[in-house]
């Protein structure tokens, strides 16, 4: 059985003009893929008017709060001690938001009491050995 967690936050989208606009979003990890973490949006504030999900490594998350990470299409890094910025970089340019850094590490240690940082693998490999033992009935 998977667990998925989810937590619903806001966030500041950070303008050219450096205006801060809230948006909603969502943390979500699942057990089922307990290397990663995403961040849903909702339509009403896409370019294409759908929801629109960010996948990126749950460790990105965890280093990205003590100091700068990644250097693909997510990037996360502390500013200061109260907020934490996540830039998500596609085709249409570059979104910088403003998480609050409490929420963001909350919601990475509920993770961590689902499936423990450096277990990862662990689950995927319990989970291939119940198929095993059951017949691919689980």
């Amino acid at each position: 059985m998977h667990v998925t967690l989810q937590q619903p936050t806001g966030a500041r989208l950070i303008t050219a003009t450096d205006r801060e606009l809230a948006i909603p979003a969502t943390l979500r990890f699942s057990s089922a893929d307990p290397a990663a973490v995403h961040v849903d949006f909702p339509p009403h504030v896409t370019v294409d008017g759908e929801v629109t999900t960010w996948t990126f490594a749950r460790v990105l998350l965890g280093e990205g709060l003590r100091a700068p990470a990644g250097v693909g299409n997510v990037r996360v890094r502390p500013a200061g001690s109260a907020h934490t910025y996540v830039e998500f970089r596609a085709a249409q340019g570059v979104a910088v938001l403003s998480f609050a850094t409490a929420d963001l590490t909350r919601f990475l240690a509920r993770t961590y009491t689902v499936v423990a940082a450096g277990e990862e693998t662990v689950g995927a490999e319990l989970d291939h050995g119940l198929v095993a033992l059951y017949g691919g009935r689980v």
